[in-house]
């Protein structure tokens, strides 16, 4: 998109992490956001941000998902912008050790949840053949590492159903697997503990990765692409 034009973003996962970040980001840069998370954080953003709409939303509950884009899109038309963030990752185990419960929620909020997001918005977009869908991978959508093995699973998946997705839009559309990099979040925490310092804070990164987000087009469709001067580059 050109580099001074004002989107319509919508956002998944603001309430804590990248997503935060990322909203305070593209608030600052005058984009019009709606956004979304299932933490009651939510109303935080509400008291802050009154100009742009927030709700508090469960990703992996598809009526939910379908009721909010409705309204969204009945007020504000397609985004621009999609982006799908949120995202969970076990608590560090041998795969053989993880509950089926912990298994099942992060399939069900990394998987499906980024699944209900494209099926409720990116009809409306491909309507009108415009948009970028960018969802966020990681490195260990590449690569792996023991003890985070369901996560792993989660995020190669992304990058496979992005690559299908990418071969199903029309012409002037792009969808990205985005691998964002190594940042110092609750999530890295819970993997690396204190060593997870070592790295970018979330807002730090937001100041590098909403510009490169922001330049994403059609002729970025399918690739699999890492934030420039990210620790995962």
């Amino acid at each position: 998109m050109p580099k001074d034009a004002k989107s319509f973003i919508v956002l998944s996962g603001v309430t804590r992490g990248l997503g935060r970040s990322m909203a305070d980001e593209l608030v600052a840069r005058g984009h019009k956001l709606a956004g979304c998370g299932r933490s009651e954080k939510i109303r935080e953003l509400k008291k802050q941000y009154p100009a742009h709409h927030w709700e508090q939303i469960d990703v992996t509950n598809e009526k939910q998902v379908k009721s909010w884009a409705e309204q969204i899109l009945d007020e504000f038309g397609p985004p621009d912008l999609l982006i799908n963030n949120a995202a969970l990752i076990n608590d560090p185990a041998p795969l053989w050790e993880i509950k089926p419960a912990e298994f099942s929620e992060i399939i069900d909020v990394n998987i499906k949840g980024v699944y209900h997001m494209i099926r409720n918005f990116v009809p409306s977009m491909v309507s009108r053949n415009h948009g970028v869908i960018v969802n966020l991978s990681s490195g260990w959508g590449r690569s792996t590492s023991p003890e985070v093995a369901p996560y792993c699973a989660t995020k190669f998946a992304i990058e496979g159903l992005t690559q299908a997705l990418a071969q199903e839009l029309p012409s002037e559309m792009a969808a990205v697997p985005l691998n964002p990099g190594i940042i110092d979040t609750q999530m890295l925490r819970s993997s690396f503990g204190a060593s997870a310092s070592s790295y970018p804070k979330p807002e730090a990164w937001a100041k590098n990765a909403v510009p490169f987000i922001l330049s994403l087009s059609a002729r970025h469709n399918g690739q699999s692409l890492t934030v420039p001067g990210s620790s995962g580059d």
